[in-house]
């Protein structure tokens, strides 16, 4: 019985969500808005050249641009499609014509 008392009364103070998704949308807004970037020839040839390193399986850091703001995502390259012009960081497919800088990190991929 005392034990029941001793859960009942802790169970009071267990969180409790009212808002649900109220600190999502607060964390959101303070994402602050970033304008796009208009990136320079000689910024695109040497972004190129990074690019060319750039193989399925290597361990990238890439900086693009995501909706309303630049951001790193890091991770393996699991696909690079030059069709689509896309690559796929895990499970993140980031547009080519977002990246604003790509970072090799670990490039234990098969040749």
């Amino acid at each position: 019985m005392n034990e029941e008392k001793r859960l009942a009364r802790a169970k009071q103070f267990a969180p409790f969500a009212a808002l649900r998704g109220y600190y999502d949308m607060i964390r959101s807004k303070q994402r602050r808005i970033q304008p796009r970037r208009e990136m320079s020839e000689d910024y695109a040839e040497e972004l190129s050249r990074k690019m060319q390193q750039v193989r399925k399986g290597s361990m990238v850091r890439i900086i693009h641009y995501d909706h309303d703001g630049y951001i790193v995502t890091e991770g393996i390259v699991s696909r690079l499609d030059t069709d689509f012009r896309s690559m796929t960081i895990v499970k993140t497919v980031i547009s080519l014509d977002d990246i604003w800088d790509v970072e090799v990190l670990d490039c234990s991929c098969l040749p």
